[in-house]
């Protein structure tokens, strides 16, 4: 690939998340595939002893160069741009530490710095930890809600997407308790209408099918076991249908997931989180890929955690980085 086509390709700027976590060994696997280099021009936003120990421990014969050295990344060679210069004694794996943890906060910021100045086309995010992001200040329990206020307190919307199945939420990290007690028709309505708004923009659909899930078993069996489908989620449906949005439901949470998966639908509003993501992690635990509709820029992250069990010992899989590179790169063209 010469300078000529690479620049056309979209610039995606890749944070390795944890240092003591497996974010900088699944980055080093997939610097070693030439897939990822046909649909982007990767730059990672990290540190350089950190990623070598990477190399290191998955066996990958990996060269680390400067971004915006003059050589452009490829297979076997990662462009960084280097925000910590920590030792591997400093960040010992499977542990949590205040210099990781600072250094993972700060990859962040200026990845999503450069998005939002045009500098990169999309942010890949890998895996942080909340308690990691506590002790760096961060006043945030993820990703999400801390690409949310740089951003000027954009509202968003959570999805886990694969092929086959994408899943919206209407609430996420917070208690079951909590979540029923902030859904409203007003929230159900603002999930739906982002994530028409999205689909349209980003995933090539004119017309998104938006299924939307009931709140209790059987979407409440005509009021039986609740009365949130028809004094919450019903009025949402039928404002976005009045809107023009090609929303439907509630359905019955046990059985739309199955019918979205079967492709009925392009995506199902979830009410709570693990009712959406239990079925989304049953079906893509390895490939899904977390998405943040509502930013201004994209941004797109591996479905899975630190996993500080296993790391260092070489055995993480880069599939889900994989799916959410290839994703943020092509919503970067259809979104030009």
């Amino acid at each position: 690939m010469g300078p000529d086509s690479a620049r056309k390709l979209p610039r995606i700027a890749v944070t390795m998340g944890d240092p003591a976590g497996i974010g900088p060994e699944i980055v080093a696997m997939a610097h070693a595939r030439p897939e990822v280099f046909s649909a982007c021009t990767p730059v990672v936003y990290g540190d350089v002893e950190i990623l070598r120990r990477a190399a290191a421990v998955v066996g990958a014969s990996l060269e680390i160069v400067p971004a915006g050295a003059g050589r452009q990344p490829g297979p076997g060679r990662i462009a960084v741009l280097p925000l910590s210069s920590l030792s591997p004694q400093e960040v010992p794996f499977g542990k949590l530490t205040a210099a990781g943890s600072r250094a993972m906060a700060e990859y962040i910021r200026a990845a999503a710095s450069d998005v939002l100045a045009g500098r990169a086309d999309a942010v890949v995010t890998c895996p942080i930890t909340k308690e990691g992001l506590k002790i760096a200040g961060v006043p945030h329990p993820g990703h999400t809600e801390f690409l949310a206020e740089m951003c000027g307190g954009a509202e968003v919307v959570m999805m886990l997407a694969g092929e086959r199945l994408r899943v919206a939420l209407a609430t996420i990290h917070v208690s079951l308790r909590r979540a029923l007690e902030l859904l409203s028709p007003a929230v159900i309505e603002r999930t739906i209408r982002i994530t028409d708004a999205f689909f349209r923009k980003y995933m090539g659909r004119k017309f998104p099918r938006i299924a939307v899930a009931g709140v209790n078993p059987h979407a409440g069996e005509g009021g039986l076991f609740g009365d949130e489908e028809a004094t919450m989620v019903a009025p949402a449906v039928a404002a976005c249908r009045g809107a023009g949005i090609d929303a439907t439901g509630p359905y019955p949470p046990d059985t739309v997931f199955y019918r979205a998966w079967g492709g009925e639908f392009d995506v199902v509003v979830a009410m709570t989180h693990d009712q959406g993501l239990i079925p989304l992690k049953l079906v893509h635990f390895a490939d899904g890929v977390n998405v943040t509709m509502g930013l201004p820029v994209i941004r797109t992250s591996v479905d899975h955690g630190t996993a500080y069990d296993i790391a260092g010992k070489g055995t993480a899989g880069p599939d889900s980085l994989l799916a959410a590179i290839r994703m943020a790169a092509e919503m970067a063209q259809a979104g030009r």
